[in-house]
C-alpha cells in the first residue's frame, strides 16, 4: 500500500507538469483559419471524449474480470473508475456545446455522435447510481458488472457513427482513415500533449479512488467485526 501510495503522488507531480506543457500548448498554438479561436476548445473536447470511451472500455474489461472470477479487486476498479468515466464524459458534452454554439449556431444538436456520447453519460450515471442502490455488495457488483457490459454496445457506435450515418460531427481529429483530419499541422501537437495528459490523469484519479475504496471497505469490516464481538 504504501508504494501505491508513493507510485500515485509522484504520478499526481507527473500529471500537473503534463497538464500545464500542453495548456502552454494549446494557448501557444495559432488560431484556425477556419474555427478560429475555437479550436482551442477541441484541445479539451477529444482527449476528454477518447478517455470516456477507454474508461469505460476499462468498465468492460473489470467486470467481465469480475463475473469470471468474482475479483474483489475488479469490483474496486470499477466502482472507482465509474465517476471517473463520467466526469470525463460531462467534459466531453459541455466542451462540445461551447464549441458547438459558434460554430453551428446551437448549444445542442441530435446529432448521432452527441446523442450516443449522452447514452454514455447516462450509463456513467446509472452504473454507479445502481452501485450505491443495491445494499447488498455481492448483488451491487453483479448487477453494476452486468449492466457495463451490456452498455459496452454504446462504445462502437459512438466511434462509428460519423462514418455510418449523416452528421453535424466533424470528422476525425487525428486518424489515418481520415483524408481531412479536423485537426493536422501546427495544431496538432497541443492535441497530442493533452491527450497524454488526459490519460495520466485519468489513471491518478482512477489511482485515487480506488485507494479511497480500499480504505471505506477496510474500515467497514472492522467497524461490523467489532459490532458483531460486542453484540
Amino acid at each position: 500500500m504504501q508504494r501505491l501510495i508513493a507510485f500515485n503522488r509522484w504520478l499526481g507531480w507527473l500529471t500537473l507538469g503534463l497538464l500545464a506543457a500542453a495548456l502552454w500548448l494549446v494557448f501557444d498554438a495559432p488560431m484556425d483559419y477556419q474555427q478560429g479561436n475555437s479550436v482551442r476548445i477541441l484541445y479539451i473536447h477529444v482527449p476528454s471524449a477518447k478517455m470516456a470511451l477507454f474508461v469505460y472500455l476499462a468498465l468492460t474489461v473489470f467486470s467481465v474480470w469480475f463475473l469470471w472470477k468474482k475479483s474483489e479487486t475488479a469490483d474496486i476498479l470499477t466502482e472507482a473508475a465509474a465517476p471517473v468515466g463520467a466526469a470525463f464524459a460531462m467534459v466531453t458534452l459541455a466542451s462540445g456545446s461551447l464549441w458547438g454554439k459558434p460554430m453551428w449556431g446551437t448549444w445542442w444538436a441530435w446529432d448521432a455522435r452527441l446523442t450516443s456520447m449522452l447514452v454514455l453519460l447516462i450509463l456513467y450515471v446509472g452504473i454507479i447510481a445502481l452501485r450505491n442502490g443495491i445494499d447488498d455488495p455481492i448483488k451491487g457488483a453483479r448487477a453494476t458488472a452486468v449492466l457495463c457490459i451490456l452498455g459496452a454496445v454504446d462504445l462502437p457506435i459512438i466511434h462509428f457513427s460519423v462514418v455510418w450515418w449523416r452528421t453535424l460531427h466533424q470528422p476525425p481529429s487525428f486518424s489515418k482513415a481520415s483524408a481531412s483530419p479536423a485537426i493536422s499541422g501546427p495544431l496538432l501537437p497541443p492535441l497530442i500533449w493533452m491527450s497524454i495528459a488526459f490519460t495520466f490523469l485519468g489513471a491518478y484519479l482512477i489511482i485515487l479512488k480506488t485507494r479511497e475504496i480500499r480504505a471505506r471497505r477496510t474500515l467497514d469490516t472492522i467497524e461490523a467485526e467489532r459490532t458483531f464481538t460486542h453484540a
